[in-house]
């Protein structure tokens, strides 16, 4: 595995990652039973993509919510619910008013702790853009999911010692600044559930490298977890018992983690994954999703049961985590015949391009760059893209963790005297640059930037 060279940045990479995978990941088990066409997942991937590339986040703040909620039905969580609502005084309040106001004091306090996390996380974007190119970090982040969806689980227990939950559980107490400190340190109280979804959700927002959407995403983050404390504390209202659901909902996240650790290793691993999008790496691993969801990938336990139960749920998770990788990487692959005919030898492609008194387009990529991928959806598989792109000499510089190599970064940073990815760059027939494509543009623009070159 080679290291990326010191000092390259990403800008702004895997943007497909982290939470948008761990979201499209929870919401494939929900729209499994359902699926009748291809169509379905692909309009999914696009609405989503969509509202990343384009600045619309409603989306992906409503998942982030959705991701908050479901934390707070894990049994770190949940189970405290109706305890936690006595100890700050809402179900003693005099009126639902009074209790509104301190549930919603309880639900700041959550947000004061993980808010400045993704903050935090915005402003050091790019030196975690710059250490999600390297294999080796992509290792180390892979290995620590794995361990926490082993957790998720019951394999093992990852829980704070008991004497500083008593601590923490003594503090604050009745009104609105008691509220407010118990839901602080409920955050830390339920971190043992909370830290594989924010693991997620903050590398997400290092790599997007906004400082105002880590603080909201987080911010609305806390008011998921807290949602269902706040209807409890201002409603009165008694939430079904806990009980084997809540250590589903763990299940379902350990999946997450497991699929979320090996997309992060695609780059390093020989995981196989299609080019081009066909209906047999669509069903396939449908399949082997219901089959593993049918055999225990969520209900059963490695906690109890027969040695027969613990290999079904052993098999269960292997088969669905298999099958959500497969269709997503169907997801990111291409329609079948919507993509240039590359060459990958540079000197060559440009040797043929004097010869023949043709333009060149060069491509910079990578599979884990997410801006790349995104603009070669976006705008390199637009049909009169690829149309257009028959004048031209196109090559493509892979600088994938398995590909790249010392010559492709030197000509990335010194011969074209770019720091970091995507990069796009035309040149005219006589070999001078035209210019060139640093972010994502549409297909419209990037058909204009070569209709411009002669």
């Amino acid at each position: 595995m080679a290291a990326l060279p010191p000092g390259v940045l990403s800008i702004p990479v895997m943007r497909r990652n982290g939470l948008a995978l761990g979201a499209a990941t929870l919401l494939l088990f929900w729209m499994v039973p359902s699926v009748a066409s291809a169509d379905v997942l692909g309009s999914l991937a696009e609405r989503f993509e969509s509202a990343l590339s384009s600045g619309s986040y409603g989306l992906a703040l409503a998942l982030i919510f959705g991701a908050g909620l479901a934390t707070a039905l894990t049994p770190c969580v949940y189970p405290m619910i109706a305890v936690t609502v006595s100890v700050f005084g809402a179900r003693q309040a005099k009126s639902k008013m009074e209790g509104a106001l301190l549930s919603t004091a309880f639900v700041l306090g959550i947000a004061a702790l993980f808010t400045p996390l993704g903050i935090i996380s915005a402003l050091t974007g790019n030196a975690m853009g710059a250490a999600l190119a390297n294999p080796w970090v992509l290792v180390g982040l892979a290995v620590l999911f794995i361990a926490m969806a082993t957790s998720m689980f019951g394999a093992w227990d990852m829980s704070l010692p008991a004497g500083l939950q008593n601590k923490l559980a003594q503090v604050g107490g009745a009104g609105y600044k008691g509220a407010f400190a118990v839901g602080f340190v409920n955050g830390l109280i339920a971190a043992p559930c909370t830290g594989p979804v924010l693991t997620v959700l903050l590398t997400y927002v290092g790599t997007s490298q906004s400082v105002g959407f880590g603080g909201l995403a987080l911010f609305v983050y806390s008011l998921g977890l807290g949602a269902l404390f706040f209807v409890v504390g201002t409603f009165a209202v008694n939430l079904p018992k806990s009980g084997k659901w809540v250590e589903h909902v763990k299940s379902v996240f350990g999946i997450v983690m497991l699929v979320l650790a090996f997309y992060y290793l695609r780059g390093v691993l020989p995981i196989p994954r299609p080019e081009f999008r066909s209906l047999l790496w669509l069903y396939v691993p449908i399949g082997l999703v219901v089959f593993g969801l049918a055999i225990g990938a969520i209900h059963k336990s490695f906690k109890e049961g027969s040695a027969v139960d613990k290999t079904r749920k052993g098999l269960g998770v292997l088969a669905t985590t298999v099958g959500a990788l497969g269709i997503i990487f169907w997801m990111g692959a291409l329609p079948a015949g919507a993509h240039i005919e590359w060459m990958d030898d540079y000197d060559s492609a440009a040797e043929m391009a004097r010869t023949s008194g043709r333009p060149m387009l060069v491509d910079f990529g990578a599979d884990w760059c997410g801006a790349c991928n995104e603009l070669e959806h976006q705008a390199m598989s637009d049909p009169r893209v690829i149309a257009e792109a028959q004048r031209f000499i196109p090559v493509r510089v892979d600088l994938s963790a398995d590909k790249a190599t010392e010559a492709k970064w030197t000509l990335l940073n010194d011969t074209y005297e770019q720091p970091g990815l995507p990069l796009v760059v035309f040149h005219h027939t006589d070999g001078d640059e035209a210019h060139r494509i640093t972010g994502l543009v549409s297909a419209d623009e990037f058909l204009e930037a070569m209709q411009r070159v002669n």
